[in-house]
């Protein structure tokens, strides 16, 4: 296995083990039964979830420093 591939799948399983912090810090709201989101909404809860990945990320690694 190439390095790349090692380093894609690190990420990978960061981004699945940090997910439910993530989406506790960006609190969006689950969608209602039967209602589907515009793309404009899409995006915008896309972006809130990567601004909540990198914080999640940043406290995870503060914390394991123990700072």
């Amino acid at each position: 296995m190439s390095t790349d591939e090692e380093a894609l799948k690190r990420r990978y399983r960061e981004f699945l083990d940090l997910l439910p912090l993530t989406v506790a810090i960006a609190g969006l709201p689950i969608s209602e039964t039967g209602r589907s989101y515009t793309a404009d909404q899409m995006e915008a809860r896309a972006h809130a979830l990567a601004n909540a990945f990198k914080l999640a990320r940043q406290t995870v690694r503060e914390v394991i420093k123990g700072g």
